[in-house]
């Protein structure tokens, strides 16, 4: 039945939200498609369910269509399989945890990994009864500390996560493909560009692991891509490690006086000026910057560390954050900051900027058996053989020609520095360059880590148990809705793909005439029995000014205008992306209407 607004649960707002940072955020909540009930979550009103529902609807067409099946777990959890994981404690503070009233700990789902390997380790017991993939739509839960950007980075989300259950690895690479094809059928009919990047697993474990961006610059994410095909999330991006140099005829190093070189331009300029060479310019690449970070487990274990890398590169705590846990035998992603006055304050033997390795190697200043003992890690440019600038641990002091292999060594090699554009891409296709992304879906090829901390084996062809291997899949359903909002919208509202709109085509009674007011009635009840979705502005009190600003709001894919020219038996027909308008007769109007939609 046609959709009226004069029954429509809708308040359509002209101001847009004060928290509001985002477009689609500002738009969904103006529009009265989603409503704040608290930070980071949000009600669904009508027109939003629409569009989720019909969201759902094309997930669940594509994940039929590979052989996998729909269940429903609940978003209240026991402890005791995340105990089981360890993943009670790597989530940290994004946990939602909480007791019943017999003091029982329970958990609001983030995530379903230990739910349905028990469910199949409950069922099945057979090499027969694989492979088998399972997938749900549900409501995860995590408590970001900075909730954000309305729909795209909120506590409560709504996932579709999917889940491969194989006896072989021959297996679970078929079952990986499925899904990858899956996902990028989904994409494309929901008309989002994404790019399938390599990424890091992070707390979920595993080996393979690829996310897929939405290119936008609201997104969270930055990846990099080469004009060779290669693209990879700047967390998962291997650095080109140069040849060793031989340092045999290389000159000793020695300690300078430094004064007012409090930044990395100031040095260069400084040695430049005082210490020139023959064969070209100091630059800050010549630089070692070594940069103090505390790294923070799951578990709340604060550890001190030091990374150095060349000085026309910052830090990426990101970076750092998804591959310093196994370098300190930390579980999951730590948390990683900036050392603070206190832990300096613990820690006197690091002289605050001009904290460098040492000038010997049988004195140390940094690195786990050196005069501070903490663990100190390089970024892997920094190879033996290289020749660095850096402090020498005395205040207005910094020592030159360091090199690395004969005057100092690390505790290991981790990609902590930046990603630059131009960077040569791994697989040798081309230098990189950056974009920023929405993370859209996520795949891992989870291995065994799961099945083997839940006990899932069945019984192979020879009578022998053996550990099932797993694969996990999310998209983000709810994210979807507003990445085609953030994507799909102009200065006056959304703008809304055929597919997904709440309605094809929204009717506007343009007078409060009775027989405008019924003639809209009456055209908008023929185009929904001719099998089109129709929303009805048939608002008594409302002056036309409104309705056509509610029209642009709340995006329908084409408007039609009941006014003046009805009684001529005309009427406009509006395509909303474009902004065309044309004036049609009244038995041409649903023709004019189709021909947009698939326009």
């Amino acid at each position: 039945m046609v959709l009226r607004m004069s029954h429509l649960f809708l308040r359509t707002l002209r101001e847009d939200p004060v928290d509001a940072e985002v477009m689609s955020h500002k738009l969904l909540v103006r529009a009265g498609y989603i409503r704040r009930a608290a930070p980071g979550v949000y009600s669904w009103l009508p027109l939003g369910l629409a569009v989720l529902t019909k969201i759902e609807r094309i997930v669940r067409e594509e994940m039929n269509a590979i052989g996998a099946q729909e269940v429903h777990f609940p978003a209240l959890l026991p402890r005791e399989p995340y105990e089981a994981s360890g993943r009670w404690t790597e989530y940290g503070e994004n946990l939602f945890r909480l007791k019943d009233r017999k003091d029982a700990d329970y958990l609001l789902a983030p995530t379903h990994e230990e739910m349905f390997t028990l469910l199949v380790k409950d069922l099945y017991s057979s090499y027969k009864d694989l492979p088998v993939s399972l997938y749900q739509i549900q409501t995860k839960y995590r408590d970001e500390a900075r909730p954000r950007a309305g729909l795209l980075r909120g506590r409560e989300f709504i996932m579709k996560d999917s889940y491969s259950f194989d006896v072989s690895d021959e297996g679970l690479d078929a079952s990986y493909e499925a899904h990858r094809q899956a996902y990028l059928r989904i994409f494309e009919r929901l008309g989002l560009e994404v790019v399938p990047v390599f990424a890091t697993a992070g707390a979920m474990g595993g080996s393979k692991s690829e996310e897929f961006l939405h290119p936008s610059e609201a997104g969270e994410d930055t990846f990099v891509r080469s004009a060779g095909g290669y693209a990879a999330n700047v967390e998962a991006v291997a650095t080109t490690v140069p040849e060793p140099i031989d340092f045999t005829d290389a000159p000793p190093c020695r300690v300078v006086d430094t004064p007012d070189t409090p930044t990395i331009s100031s040095l260069v300029e400084f040695a430049n000026a005082e210490f020139p060479q023959a064969s070209r310019d100091w630059t800050a690449a010549d630089t070692l910057k070594n940069v103090v970070l505390a790294v923070t487990s799951a578990e709340g274990e604060r550890q001190i560390v030091v990374v150095g890398m060349p000085g026309n590169r910052e830090a990426d705590l990101k970076r750092i954050e998804a591959n310093i846990g196994a370098l300190l035998g930390f579980a999951g992603e730590p948390d990683v900051e900036a050392a603070t006055d206190a832990d300096f304050a613990k820690h006197p033997g690091l002289v605050r900027g001009y904290i460098g390795p040492g000038t010997s190697l049988d004195s140390p200043v940094l690195g786990e058996k050196s005069t501070t003992a903490l663990p100190y890690f390089l970024d892997p440019r920094v190879v033996d053989g290289t020749t660095w600038i850096t402090g020498a641990n005395e205040a207005r002091k910094h020592v030159i020609g360091l090199v690395a292999g004969r005057d100092f060594a690390a505790d290991g090699y981790l990609e902590c520095a930046t990603v630059l554009a131009g960077d040569p891409a791994p697989d040798g296709s081309g230098p990189l360059e950056i974009a920023r992304g929405m993370e859209m879906g996520h795949i891992f090829q989870l291995g065994r880590k799961y099945a083997e901390a839940l006990g899932l084996k069945v019984l192979d062809e020879n009578g022998k148990l053996v550990t099932v291997t797993m694969g996990s899949y999310g998209i983000g359903v709810s994210r979807a809705l507003a990445a085609i909002a953030e994507q799909g919208h102009d200065e006056h509202g959304l703008i809304w793909p055929a597919s997904l709109a709440p309605a094809q085509v929204h009717v506007v009674a343009a007078g409060k005439q009775a027989e405008i007011l019924d003639g809209a009635a009456e055209l908008a009840e023929s185009l929904e029995q001719a099998g089109l979705e129709v929303l009805l502005d048939d608002r008594p009190k409302v002056s036309p000014g409104v309705k056509f600003g509610d029209t642009e709001l709340l995006g329908m894919p084409v408007i039609v205008v009941v006014g003046r020219a009805f009684k001529d038996g005309r009427v406009e027909v509006k395509d909303r992306r474009s902004g065309e308008r044309t004036e049609v007769e009244l038995a041409n109007v649903e023709q004019a209407v189709r021909q947009l939609l698939v326009g």
